[in-house]
């Protein structure tokens, strides 16, 4: 079934009405017409089966046919924050792929070995709406405006698990993620050259545990992928 997004407040207890850029996707991409069923989502958690009754110039109206809270969503809510990098489209790779594995939220970091400061917010937004809607979730991921490291580590308290994906010398790190304690877990994955042993540090300080992720060395978008992969469908 096709998937559309549609804002919670286009949405009543029985009809939603599709607008603007889902729309035009709707009616001149995917050529839906008036007693066609699709699946509609809202972004924060719920799809719904949906008929379409009627098709305007600017809109589309259908009847909610069935409900389906949290639909195809994991049952941990998974925060990464990671080193923008040199190469914008590498970052675009990585906020589709993490996506599909269920993230659900992606914040850019400026860190001492960024290389490229341009974050492309809006872009990887979009890309993320795409995603959801490609692998049949029914969460938005929020992509946020880049911060830099300290900034980050100040906003980080109230998760249940803190994790920075890096090995350094002298600090005990753990190779495999199991029994994971609460459903709030951030994941943080350095930029090119990863992160210097001072933020690290800084990151231990701040309650983070180390990941060793093995002996072969990962790109960031490599590195981001299989730690969600481990997290998010750990047993």
């Amino acid at each position: 079934m096709d998937y559309f997004f549609c804002p919670q407040e286009h949405i009543s207890q029985s009809t939603v009405t599709i607008d603007g850029d889902e729309f035009a996707h709707l009616t001149h991409v995917m050529r839906k017409k008036a007693g066609d069923v699709i699946r509609v989502v809202d972004g924060i958690g719920t799809a719904y089966d949906v008929e379409l009754k009627e098709i305007t110039k600017k809109t589309a109206v259908g009847a909610i046919i069935n409900t389906y809270p949290n639909h195809n969503e994991p049952e941990i809510s998974l925060t990464i924050a990671v080193g923008m990098l040199k190469n914008p489209s590498k970052f675009d790779f990585l906020v589709e792929k993490t996506t599909e594995l269920g993230v659900r939220e992606i914040i850019p970091l400026q860190t001492e070995r960024t290389i490229s400061p341009h974050a492309k917010t809006d872009r990887w937004q979009k890309l993320a709406l795409a995603a959801m809607k490609q692998s049949g979730r029914s969460y938005l991921p929020i992509v946020r405006e880049a911060k830099s490291l300290d900034e980050f580590l100040k906003s980080t308290n109230s998760f249940d698990l803190k994790i920075i994906a890096q090995e350094i010398k002298g600090k005990t790190s753990v190779n495999r993620l199991t029994s994971l304690p609460g459903k709030s877990i951030v994941v943080l994955i350095g930029p090119e050259g990863g992160f210097s042993d001072d933020e690290v540090n800084r990151c231990v300080d701040s309650g983070y545990q180390l990941l060793y992720l093995g002996e072969r060395r990962l790109r960031t978008e490599t590195a981001a992928i299989v730690t969600a992969s481990m997290i998010l469908t750990s047993p």
